[in-house]
């Protein structure tokens, strides 16, 4: 995984939990399921990467 992969991960993982934490303050469902998305997508991107990683050594 390369360095900007993983900010880049880090940067979409920060902005999901950004937009959960304003739909909690605000009580407003979707923007709370748009952070819990974005969070999971930046999981499943960390998860892909690693495997690549696990293959190329």
């Amino acid at each position: 995984m390369s360095a900007a992969d993983k900010i880049q991960n880090a940067a979409e993982d920060l902005k999901g939990k950004a937009k959960e934490a304003l739909g909690n303050l605000t009580n407003d469902d979707s923007k709370v399921a748009e952070g819990k998305a974005d969070q999971a997508a930046a999981s499943t991107k960390k998860a892909g990467e690693n495997v690549k990683d696990i293959f190329k050594n």
